[in-house]
């Protein structure tokens, strides 16, 4: 498979804390490639960075041929990020939201009722569309932010946490979505803290902790490399 993102030697520091501390990882088109770590690890950062929101202190990112410094406006056109944090304008319906966003990445009008179609199969949300968003759930919410970041078919969609407290029926709703969309050929960098997420939707995994990669392999081979039943078990003999 080609490489569609490749990520070399990436450094960054905040003040006197270091990060991330030189990694190295790439994705390949239609793989879901899965940055797993404590919290503080450098996951987030990484994130942020490929997604043109935070500049390195040193190291090379390339996505699809773009230096990701250098040309962060045609990243832009190709990538969609989800934040862990994310949230939606609860005074708006969702309808009008995803028109709203849709008119950001849109070049015209008939493309932005593609986008919103597009959203409205990805969230299945019928007739709570029509609905205020602070009259949503968190799963509905989260579902209409995944259709938001998915309408636009992306080469790339970075997804920080996307089913941080969910119960488990929005959870594998979320699952099932994302990999639908990977088999129509949409690469994903993924960060989780929950492991069978991690081992259900990702190709590769990388370990990082305290801002370097410790490991880099598919859930099996990390697994018979560590002789463990999951990767949980890889998790806690790598991370100290």
């Amino acid at each position: 498979m080609d490489v569609i993102l490749d990520v070399e030697n990436l450094k960054k520091s905040y003040g006197k804390v270091s990060a991330l501390k030189g990694i190295d990882f790439s994705v390949s088109t239609g793989e879901v490639f899965a940055l797993i770590g404590p919290n503080g690890a450098g996951k987030t950062t990484a994130l942020r960075i490929v997604a043109t929101l935070l500049s390195p202190d040193d190291g090379r990112v390339n996505f699809m041929g773009y230096d990701v410094k250098k040309n962060p406006e045609r990243v832009r056109e190709n990538i969609s990020y989800l934040p862990e944090e994310a949230g939606a304008y609860k005074n708006l319906t969702g309808i009008e939201y995803l028109r709203f966003m849709a008119n950001f990445y849109a070049r015209d009008e008939r493309e932005v009722e593609g986008f919103i179609r597009r959203a409205e199969e990805i969230a299945e949300l019928g007739d709570r569309l029509k609905d205020k968003i602070g009259t949503y759930s968190k799963g509905m919410v989260r579902k209409l932010l995944l259709a938001r970041a998915l309408m636009t078919m992306p080469e790339l969609a970075i997804l920080d946490e996307p089913t941080s407290g969910l119960d488990v029926i929005n959870s594998l709703e979320i699952r099932e979505i994302i990999r639908g969309f990977v088999k129509e050929g949409i690469s994903v960098l993924l960060s989780s803290h929950n492991m069978l997420e991690i081992e259900f939707l990702s190709d590769r995994v990388a370990i990082i902790d305290s801002g370097e990669i410790l490991e880099i392999g598919s859930p099996e081979e990390l697994k018979e490399k560590y002789s463990v039943r999951n990767l949980e078990e890889v998790f806690r003999r790598l991370v100290r």
